[in-house]
């Protein structure tokens, strides 16, 4: 009755549908019926063997647990990038041992993917500060000098000596002549400073710095004027106008432009 019922069962359902509990508790009972008892099963021997191999190919061929350290916080990494900004000379050693003064255990590795990915360079890189760097930091307090020549009607050649402050853009005239000799440069010079004094006692700031290039119209006694007053003298290198930007930047459309009836 029991092979009968199987057989009508067989003839309505193509393919019965077994959950993996069910193929469990199958797979059990066949190793403790007979094997003239095989016959009462919905599946055969071949069947569960299936199953099993299945069970081992899956066993093999998922994916394996990810490893590896775990990622960083994002208020760790934050505070790395913290350290590495406002102290550049600081390397991967000195973030990590800072950071365990804080009770964080970051190794250096990880420090310095961080670093990386975030465009930080190492520290004796990141300590290098570019002239760019320096002129936008020291703005407030740098003057640049420069020359710019004007042709007259009767061609006569006039030197223009100018000042530029750096943070403000403000371009001051020093002086203007034909015959910039020494003695006429150093008392432009003086001239200007005493300005300089009068602007300062009414409370513009006191620049420390003064760019100039090279050029052989700037006497000895020139940087001396400016050195009296606390103020350092930066000189460019020989042929590096980029050293001196915002001069050149303003005198060269200046120059081209520039025109006079004298």
């Amino acid at each position: 009755m029991l092979r009968h019922q199987l057989a009508v069962l067989r003839r309505q359902v193509k393919r019965p549908e077994f959950r993996p509990a069910d193929r469990a508790i199958l797979a059990m009972l066949s190793g403790v019926l007979p094997r003239w008892r095989w016959t009462s099963f919905l599946v055969t021997s071949g069947t569960i063997l299936r199953w099993h191999r299945r069970l081992v190919t899956r066993k093999w061929t998922q994916a394996p647990p990810r490893g590896g350290r775990p990622a960083l916080a994002s208020d760790v990494v934050a505070l790395i990038l913290r350290l590495a900004r406002e102290n550049p000379r600081w390397g991967y050693r000195r973030v990590q041992g800072e950071l365990k003064k804080l009770g964080m255990s970051v190794s250096a590795t990880s420090i310095r993917t961080v670093l990386l990915r975030n465009g930080l360079r190492p520290a004796s890189r990141r300590a290098l500060v570019t002239w760019r760097a320096f002129l936008r930091a020291q703005a407030s307090a740098i003057l640049a000098i420069d020359f710019f020549t004007v042709e007259t009607v009767r061609l006569t050649t006039l030197y223009v000596l100018f000042a530029i402050e750096l943070h403000t853009r403000q371009v001051r005239l020093v002086g203007v002549t034909d015959h910039p000799n020494g003695p006429w440069i150093v008392q432009r010079a003086r001239e200007f400073s005493m300005r300089r004094e009068g602007e300062m006692a009414a409370g513009t700031s006191e620049p420390r710095f003064l760019i100039r290039d090279r050029d052989s119209k700037f006497p000895r006694a020139f940087d001396d004027v400016f050195a009296s007053d606390g103020i350092r003298i930066i000189k460019t290198p020989v042929q590096a106008p980029n050293a001196n930007a915002y001069a050149e930047r303003w005198c060269e459309p200046c120059g081209r432009s520039a025109w006079t009836g004298c």
